[in-house]
Order: C-alpha cells, then sequence, then structure tokens
C-alpha cells in the first residue's frame, strides 16, 4: 500500500509538471541570474598575455563561474600589443576597440558587459563609454588610473627598456608637439594644472575625453551617467603615477601641493562627464587599496569581482551568453 500511494503521489506530480510545461510563460517574464562578459584593459608596459593579466582573468572566472573574460589586444602578438601601449595615436587605438568589442560574437550579443582598467587601460575604457558604449558598459572599475592625466613623466627603470627609451626621445621634440601628441601614448594624457592654455590646445586625447575644452560634448556625459556603477580605486602608496591622486579625478597643484577633491572642480560641480549625476544616484565610488603602484592582492581582486561583477537578472531576450567552453579561454581581439 504503501508503494502504491507513492507511486500515485509521484503520477500526479508528474501530471501537474507537464500541465505547467504545457503552458508556456511569456519570455520577458522569464529572469535567471548568471554573469556579464568582462573586458579588461591592460596597462603601460603590460600585455594581454602576461603572467598578471592571465592571473586576473583566472581569478574572475574562480569567483563567478561562467564569466566568459575578453582582454583588449592591440597587434596580432604579445610584443605588437605591448608597443601599443607605448606608442600610437590614442583616438585611433580607441576606434579600433571599439569596433572589435561591437563586433565580437558573445560581446555584441550580450546585454551589457563589465569592465576592468589597470593604470593607462582605466581612462581608455572610460573614453570607450564616452565615445563609443556598444555593447553597453554596466559596471566600470579602474585601479590606478590617470583620469586627471599625469603632471610629470617617470624616468625608464632599466636601462634595458627600449620601448621606454624611445619614449624619452620622443619627449624631446616637446610634448606639446603634433609628432608627439600623436605617437607617444603618455604623452597623449599629461596634463600639468600650470599649463592648461596648451593642454586644452595640443592634448590629443585627454583634454577631449575629460570636455575640458569649451565646446562641451553632451554624449559623453549621457553615456557615462548610464553607469550601473563607477569605481577609481588609488593605490595609497604610488610613488610612479603622479600626481596619484588623479585616480580619483583630483587636482593637484604642481607649485605647493594642494589637493583639490573632484567633488570640488568645476568638472563635477558644473557636471561635464555625468560624474555628479552617478554621485547623487549612490553610482559614483572613491576607494584606496594599500600598496603601491599595480601592487594587487588576490583578496582585493577578490572583494571587486564580488561587489562590482556579481552575477545580474537577464531577461528572457538574452540570446547568446557564453557556453561551458568559451568561458575557459581568454580571448584576445
Amino acid at each position: 500500500m504503501r508503494f502504491t500511494v507513492s507511486l500515485a503521489l509521484i503520477l500526479s506530480q508528474l501530471a501537474i509538471h507537464a500541465s505547467a510545461i504545457s503552458k508556456p510563460q511569456p519570455e520577458q517574464n522569464i529572469l535567471r541570474k548568471g554573469p556579464i562578459p568582462l573586458v579588461i584593459w591592460h596597462g603601460l608596459g603590460d600585455d594581454y598575455g602576461s603572467s598578471g593579466i592571465q592571473n586576473i582573468s583566472n581569478l574572475a572566472q574562480l569567483v563567478h563561474p561562467g564569466t566568459y573574460v575578453y582582454v583588449i589586444t592591440l597587434g596580432s602578438s604579445r610584443a605588437t600589443d605591448l608597443r601599443a601601449s607605448y606608442f600610437g595615436n590614442l583616438n585611433e587605438q580607441l576606434e579600433e576597440v571599439c569596433k572589435m568589442l561591437g563586433t565580437e560574437q558573445i560581446l555584441s550579443t550580450a546585454p551589457s558587459i563589465n569592465a576592468l582598467g589597470f593604470s593607462q587601460g582605466g581612462q581608455f575604457l572610460r573614453a570607450y563609454v564616452e565615445r563609443c558604449n556598444f555593447p553597453p558598459v554596466h559596471n566600470l572599475v579602474t585601479f590606478g588610473s590617470q583620469h586627471n592625466g599625469i603632471s610629470s613623466f617617470q624616468g625608464c627603470s632599466t636601462t634595458g627598456d627600449w620601448l621606454c627609451r624611445a619614449g624619452e626621445s620622443l619627449l624631446r621634440w616637446g610634448t606639446w608637439s603634433r609628432f608627439v601628441q600623436s605617437r607617444f601614448v603618455p604623452a597623449q594624457y599629461y596634463r600639468n594644472p600650470a599649463d592648461m592654455e596648451q593642454y586644452r590646445a595640443y592634448s590629443n586625447f585627454l583634454a577631449d575625453i575629460n570636455n575640458e575644452r569649451a565646446s562641451k560634448n553632451v554624449t559623453y556625459k549621457e553615456n557615462m551617467a548610464k553607469l550601473n556603477k563607477f569605481a577609481m580605486y588609488m593605490f595609497e602608496n604610488d610613488k610612479m603615477m603622479v600626481p596619484k591622486q588623479s585616480s580619483h579625478f583630483a587636482e593637484v597643484n604642481t607649485t605647493d601641493g594642494t589637493v583639490t577633491p573632484l567633488k570640488e572642480r568645476r568638472i563635477f560641480k558644473e557636471d561635464w562627464l555625468g560624474l555628479r549625476e552617478l554621485d547623487t544616484k549612490g553610482k559614483l565610488d572613491l576607494k584606496t587599496t594599500p600598496g603601491g603602484h599595480m601592487e594587487l592582492t588576490d583578496e582585493t581582486l577578490r572583494t571587486v569581482f564580488q561587489e562590482y561583477f556579481a552575477p545580474i537578472e537577464l531577461g528572457g531576450d538574452v540570446h547568446a551568453m557564453p557556453t561551458d567552453a568559451d568561458t575557459q579561454k581568454v580571448l584576445s581581439g
């Protein structure tokens, strides 16, 4: 009798389940949670295949299984990608990346992507949001990025670093020359508060993406305001980047060292980039992490991945999310 009752119960449950299946729900009411793709842009002197970038990519997949990681690559090899971090026209590089992300099979069909930028890769990803934003960025996180530029160039660390030495040679032509501004990457985000007239006149990149010229690009502000979260991390003991406060979009007087925080600057008060709007909505985070420039621990990265890159609700119209096989590889452009 006990078996008969159990069998009857099972059959009744199967009937109920079959009935539910026979009544399909409207697609727009089907919601599921899942990780969205993560796009990474590395910094100066790094490349897509370095052990550091590979470890970060693997950690992202470990924290949130199923995460599709795409590392931006300029060039056809690690060597050309590294070279492009020093030399090239940033406007042309950004245009290439916009096309790259907009046509990649998984990224271009995802509901949105997360973006993680290291050092100069951070302001480059911000520029991507401002100028392109397809696929749209959900959360943008930057580490040690020169959002407000650099006011001095660091010397080369080793005599054998020929790329850096070549860059130093270019600077002898003059930071504001068209030749240097269209070829040496760090020069294109150079910004000395004591020399703003030449900066606004000749900067090939930063003056535009920071909307610091008289004519403001409204699209930049509108696209930035669409972010769900924008988190900027500053390294507490950063000695390489001058000034380190640029990571928080702060202004530092090069004469007396006075720091003007982001929220006290015109760029925020007049909302040239939508940062005030993000802050009003609780979507702008300024954080500090221990260590020198790009000294990151797995613990810090795990915290960031959990807070900013957690799975989100995906609507029923999502039609091209990554497969298990896709998430096991880190793609280059």
